[in-house]
């Protein structure tokens, strides 16, 4: 997929740095968000013989669960500017034989869907990057059919997502980190404003909109060592470590390391966790 348009930016991340490794980290992403994933699902009531267009579907995780729900009467159509993610979710795709879901490397944002063509519109974590969600989530409702409906899952701000904002602090002290972004700016809390994503939603045409809080703990890997592993590679903390030096990332990743120690149980290291999972029709 070419990186232009107002997207060019997260075309070119999720294709060239974000993809791969969200590829090698397949696995443990699919276990670790899949409880929020199917909270959302849940939430969205897919049924037998629905069209349902999954956006951001990633890997493929989410629309494989989607077809299973729908059946071979219904029909998944998942979307993705990754084209690596992409290649995966096909091949897991056709692993499991599934004859009623295939992907599309697209930008939800601008792409042609067929108007009035899909029963749901579905996201798990893949609708907060869009550079216009206003213009995005006009062209998303432009594809569902009267009566459709929209269900996704999002995260609330990083200060209530101590999984992710405890590593931060924790390197912080030892790494200068970048300004932070404005609020709205598309990444991975650009939904936390829930007052802001209402508005959103009700001037792309949307009705009813809705948020639920969805809170508990989320697993970062079974040892210390595999939740550090995983933190240092994956999100803000890993991207501020790549530019550090070798001095800074020891005492950074030490200093990461004991914070999740903090955190490790029989069952692995948890940590809290808060999103929305948002609903609103046509």
């Amino acid at each position: 997929m070419q990186a232009t348009g107002a997207n060019a930016e997260q075309i070119k991340y999720w294709n060239e740095q974000a993809g791969p490794k969200w590829i090698a980290e397949n696995a443990r992403l699919d276990a670790m968000l899949a409880p929020l994933g199917l909270a959302a699902l849940e939430r969205a009531r897919p049924s037998a013989a629905e069209r349902v267009l999954d956006v951001g579907c990633g890997v493929g995780q989410t629309s494989l669960q989607l077809a299973a729900r729908v059946g071979p009467t219904g029909s998944v159509l998942g979307v993705d500017i990754s084209a690596p993610m992409l290649a995966r979710a096909r091949e897991r795709a056709s692993a499991e034989k599934l004859a009623n879901v295939r992907f599309e490397t697209a930008d939800a944002q601008t792409f042609a869907f067929t108007p009035e063509s899909v029963d749901l519109v579905f996201s798990r974590f893949g609708v907060m990057f869009f550079a216009d969600p206003e213009a995005a989530f006009a062209n998303l409702a432009r594809a569902l059919a009267p009566g459709g409906r929209l269900a996704f899952v999002c995260w609330q701000a990083l200060a209530q997502n101590p999984w992710m904002r405890d590593a931060l602090v924790a390197l912080a002290k030892h790494v200068q980190l970048a300004a932070p972004a404005p609020p709205d700016a598309p990444g991975p809390f650009a939904f936390a404003d829930a007052a802001r994503v209402r508005g959103i939603l009700e001037r792309a045409g949307f009705r009813g909109v809705a948020h639920q809080p969805l809170v508990g703990e989320i697993s970062l890997g079974r040892t210390i060592d595999e939740a550090l592993d995983f933190v240092t590679e994956i999100g803000p903390a890993g991207s501020a470590l790549r530019e550090a030096s070798e001095p800074q990332r020891a005492a950074a990743s030490a200093a990461i390391r004991e914070t999740l120690a903090a955190h490790a149980t029989p069952a692995g290291v948890r940590m809290s966790y808060a999103a929305w999972i948002v609903t609103a029709g046509r």
